[in-house]
């Protein structure tokens, strides 16, 4: 069990670093990353998603309806602090955590 500790406290803090380094990537090109994409819903022709970006100083997470006849909308915005996102990402979804990591690691090569 101290081993599985250990191994969740080092991908938070790797996880960190990457989106630190992202950000400064992000100021730099005043372009935010896209971290992930989900569809939660869909009917006919709209859908509702939520899109998660990485931007200079936050990581900001949208629940976003479009699509057909129904006019993009925010229905909700959430926005964390860079520390504070991959704890919480890691108890959303461990494989959105490694496929956010994994993301990360190939845009910053």
């Amino acid at each position: 069990m101290v081993k599985q500790i250990s191994l969740d406290s080092w991908s938070l803090q790797h996880l960190t670093d990457l989106l630190k380094e992202g950000s400064r990537v992000v100021a730099k090109t005043n372009t935010p990353i896209v971290l992930y994409r989900q569809t939660m819903e869909e009917e006919e022709d709209s859908y509702e998603e939520i899109v998660c970006t990485l931007t200079s100083d936050y990581v900001v997470e949208q629940l976003i309806v479009s699509g057909g006849m129904v006019v993009p909308t925010i229905n909700q915005q959430l926005v964390f602090k860079l520390e504070e996102f991959p704890d919480r990402l890691l108890r959303k979804s461990k494989d959105l955590f490694l496929e956010t990591v994994e993301l990360l690691e190939k845009k910053l090569k």
